[in-house]
């Protein structure tokens, strides 16, 4: 448009010109005829008789010849007033004769002497005798009033054409070239904000219906379509199937090796999901690690096939540099119309089997049913009942003791979070505490935690401990350090006798902003524990990063040595034999029977812990126990030395 635009101005502007020059160019050469047609008739002394038919006198002859010697005048002709021909310049032998007179008649000269004016023009030149542009002029004669003859002159304008149409060119390039610069330069500056614009609402478009990073469908756009599809469902008589899929434990891979890998995982799951879905399928990403696969169906069996499809695509390895990425899933489906009628409810009751899903574990599969709607309002009025109880100060704690081996003397507590729903029963801790921390109110209520404990041991006597439990979240702004100074500053309990146990999900990211604050915990004289040891993928690897003070053997080992018990017996021993290697102290939790009491009597263990020594109580009623273990504390006892451990046998 814009190069049309400018042709068109240039066209229009070189057209004009060209014009113009044509236009000066014929005025020009009219005027050089008239001139010299009067310059002819003023100096040709017997003009009136070569009119009448007379033979030109000899002075006259001169005066034609030299004339045509002389300027552009290349022919002349001298006509009767009536408009016949009596002399041509160069057919003067053939002046008077009959032929001249009989075939001559101009009746373009004898309109002049009818006009009184005289007339002229500019022709091209066809015969090889006539210049390729001329002007003839005819210029009427007059003497006393009365016409007496017509003068024609015949001027060479070649010449003086090819000058104006050199100047012409030159003018007309260079006007056409500045012409252009004016037009072009903000034309193009006008073209590129336009593109530049076009270019800018057409990603805003797609921005509002599609996700940055992967380009799949964003949420606003899949429901708009999933209502369609809903609602098509009737004059299709087919059926669809929603399938939400969600990441297990996403944040540890951006947390381990950075977003760039969870960015690539992202990347991944929506190519994977596009080359799975069928031409009529809808793939969108939700928000975070959440993305949706609409499924067209004829029958439902497919939505199943498709699911395990799903589940076998997203859980294929990926590399991420040196480093090798097994995702983990869980996919949760819903089908319509049997499942919902709409894009709310349908996304609704997918998103209530996905939670299913995730309950049950790495890579499940849920379809919804119609009992997780009752699940889901036990969800929502727990969490009423969470957050109300953080308000209200509702939380308590209660206390299950350790006691050291093989004297068996009470070493003190650690402290356990209970929840007390309205009326009056306790909510398990494996029920809040995974809603707190997905609903970020850990934090909170580890603060409580850790404020109520250290008063409740302060009124203890010296020797015990109080051991508290610290949530990964509780390291995320930087400042668990000053939270413990601050509980024991304000309950007065000396810093020996407070133990803080963290687990090995804390250190998988190796930061060093979370070794900072260990270490100032450290400095604080507070005792760092690593509780579930055992279970995590590189326990060992942590216990050399970093200086801790004791370890507690995870209760599955204990469940374990109560089957065939050989190759748990086995860990525990070699467990317990790295623990005074390192000069680290080792609590074994989870003891439950005399059986395994037994054995820890054998094996070193420095504490232990479980139900065989009481399970955990509210702060009232371990008062009783204290004084108990006081009172046999004042008993004579004979202690057995305790055992020297066999070196480790490796089993396998």
């Amino acid at each position: 448009m814009l190069a049309a635009a400018l042709i068109g101005v240039v066209g229009a502007t070189l057209s004009l010109a060209k014009f113009t020059t044509s236009s000066l160019l014929e005025q020009d050469a009219v005027s050089t005829g008239q001139a010299w047609a009067s310059y002819l008739a003023k100096n040709i002394p017997d003009l009136t008789q070569i009119a009448n038919g007379a033979y030109p006198s000899a002075a006259s002859m001169k005066f034609f010849e030299q004339s045509q010697r002389v300027g552009s005048v290349f022919r002349y002709k001298i006509f009767h007033p009536d408009g016949r021909l009596r002399l041509v310049s160069d057919e003067l032998t053939a002046v008077g004769t009959d032929k001249m007179n009989l075939g001559a008649h101009n009746t373009a000269a004898a309109s002049v002497i009818a006009t009184g004016r005289p007339f002229a023009g500019v022709k091209e030149g066809t015969t090889p005798n006539r210049p390729a542009y001329f002007a003839e002029a005819y210029v009427p004669v007059f003497a006393n009033g009365r016409p007496i003859a017509i003068v024609e002159a015949y001027t060479d304008q070649t010449e003086k054409r090819a000058r104006f149409e050199r100047a012409f060119a030159v003018t007309g390039s260079a006007f056409s070239l500045l012409t252009a610069l004016v037009f072009c330069i903000p034309a193009v500056a006008w073209y590129r904000r336009t593109r530049e614009r076009d270019r800018t609402e057409r990603l805003n478009q797609f921005l509002e219906r599609h996700d940055p990073m992967t380009g799949l469908l964003n949420r606003a756009r899949l429901v708009e379509t999933l209502d369609e599809a809903i609602a098509n469902i009737p004059v299709a008589g087919s059926m669809l199937a929603v399938h939400l899929v969600d990441f297990n434990r996403f944040n540890e891979i951006n947390d381990t090796l950075g977003h760039d890998a969870g960015d690539l995982l992202l990347t991944t799951t929506a190519a994977r999901l596009q080359a799975l879905a069928g031409s009529d399928d809808m793939v969108a990403r939700l928000g975070g690690d959440e993305f949706a696969v609409v499924q067209m169906l004829q029958y439902a069996e497919q939505a199943r096939d498709f699911a395990d499809r799903l589940r076998t695509a997203l859980t294929e390895p990926l590399r991420f540099q040196d480093q090798e990425i097994v995702p983990a899933i869980s996919i949760g489906v819903a089908l319509a119309p049997k499942d919902g009628d709409s894009s709310k409810r349908l996304l609704k009751s997918a998103d209530l089997a996905l939670y299913q899903s995730k309950r049950d574990g790495r890579n499940a599969i849920r379809f919804f049913e119609p009992e997780m709607t009752a699940a889901l309002r036990n969800r929502i009025e727990l969490e009423k009942t969470l957050r109300k109880a953080l308000a209200d100060n509702r939380f308590v704690l209660h206390f299950q003791p350790l006691f050291e081996m093989p004297s068996r003397r009470l070493a003190g507590y650690e402290a356990l979070v209970r929840l007390q729903a309205e009326d009056g029963t306790m909510v398990p801790p494996l029920v809040f505490i995974p809603l707190a921390e997905e609903l970020q109110l850990i934090g909170k209520i580890g603060e409580f935690v850790l404020h109520e404990a250290c008063r409740t041991a302060a009124t203890w006597p010296d020797h015990l401990t109080i051991a508290v439990n610290l949530s990964p979240a509780q390291f995320e702004d930087g400042g668990i350090s000053n939270t413990v100074a601050d509980a024991l500053a304000k309950s007065g309990l000396a810093p020996h006798r407070l133990e803080v146990e963290i687990t090995e999900s804390l250190l998988l990211a190796d930061s060093e902003p979370v070794m900072r604050q260990l270490r100032a915990l450290k400095a604080l004289g507070v005792a760092i524990v690593m509780d579930d040891f055992g279970t995590g993928y590189s326990s060992l690897s942590y216990l050399w990063r970093f200086a801790f003070d004791k370890i507690k053997i995870d209760r599955s080992f204990m469940l374990g040595l109560d089957g065939s018990g050989r190759d748990a017996a086995t860990v525990i021993n070699t467990i317990i034999a790295l623990g005074r290697e390192l000069g680290i102290r080792v609590t074994v939790e989870g003891i439950e029977t005399a059986r395994q009491l037994e054995f820890l009597e054998r094996t070193g263990a420095d504490q232990v812990q479980g139900f065989f020594f009481g399970r955990p109580v509210p702060a009232t009623d371990i008062a009783a126990e204290i004084v108990a273990d006081f009172l046999r504390s004042k008993q004579p006892s004979i202690v057995a030395p305790r055992p020297k451990l066999a070196p480790p046998r490796l089993v396998g």
